[in-house]
């Protein structure tokens, strides 16, 4: 299950907290194990330095939350957590949004740039802004009737099992689809969720102009997480998001966590 071994990538910045404040939250659900890291250049003492500070100060924010803390080097903080969740076997990575952006939204930097067209694992994108309600709430896929997204049912399913929490299926209808084949798809997805799992997933169809108006017009509880899968153009394993979703994720107001292609 996403959460058994969460790894997050710290940064001494209002994003690396709100990382390290919804993955310590997650951990504490699902009662898995916490890594907090922090990725410095390679042939840069003062930045290795600054690394192990930073990684103190995140020792101090999780008072007597279980965790292990790493400074690894690598070329790319990108490149580096995607290599050490591989290594240590973490199955989700969670960062946070850059500075500089729109407050309550999605980020993206280089970091979360380069996990988002490669990550080997799940990833967790926060919003800047964004603080824990205390657990989740609600777990919601992105679902539209394709393979990646038909794998995903059980596994999503599974995972608000063991929250639990409800499940929502929803599809973001953009008027470019046929309104009755997708309440047709939606209708099948329901039943793979139910056959493989038992769980009554909700389905949902949010309309909108654009991205943002669909992400806008679905509703979203506090606490709740929204899960896509892979693009079908992603390596196997490898996460990487379509130009569609990527405009969603940008759009987004709650915590996005991204399937890699294959996701078991």
């Amino acid at each position: 299950m996403i959460g058994e071994h969460v790894i997050v990538g710290y940064t001494h910045d209002a994003g690396g907290r709100e990382a390290l404040a919804l993955g310590s939250t997650i951990t504490r659900v699902t009662g898995g194990e916490l890594t907090v890291a922090a990725v410095y250049p390679p042939g840069s003492p003062g930045r290795a330095v600054e690394a192990q500070a930073n990684l103190a100060e995140a020792g101090v924010a999780l008072e007597d939350v279980p965790s292990e803390y790493i400074a690894f080097e690598s070329r790319g903080a990108g490149r580096g957590l995607g290599v050490l969740a591989s290594r240590i076997k973490a199955d989700l990575i969670v960062v946070g949004s850059a500075s500089g952006g729109q407050h309550g939204r999605i980020v993206l930097g280089s970091t979360g740039d380069h996990l988002l067209h490669r990550s080997p694992q799940a990833v967790m994108m926060v919003p800047s802004g964004y603080v824990p309600a205390g657990g989740p709430s609600r777990l919601t896929l992105a679902y539209v009737h394709r393979p990646q997204c038909d794998e995903a049912v059980p596994r999503v399913a599974q995972a608000a099992l063991r929250l639990g929490v409800p499940l929502r299926l929803i599809t973001f209808d953009l008027r470019t689809d046929d309104p009755g084949r997708i309440r047709d798809d939606l209708a099948l997805a329901v039943r793979l969720a139910w056959e493989t799992t038992g769980i009554e997933a909700e389905p949902d169809v949010a309309e909108g102009h654009d991205p943002a108006a669909a992400m806008e017009a679905a509703g979203w509880l506090p606490g709740e997480l929204l899960v896509c899968a892979a693009s079908e153009d992603a390596e196997p394993h490898r996460v990487f998001l379509g130009e569609v979703a990527m405009k969603l994720l940008r759009a987004a107001s709650i915590p996005v966590t991204v399937l890699p292609r294959g996701f078991s």
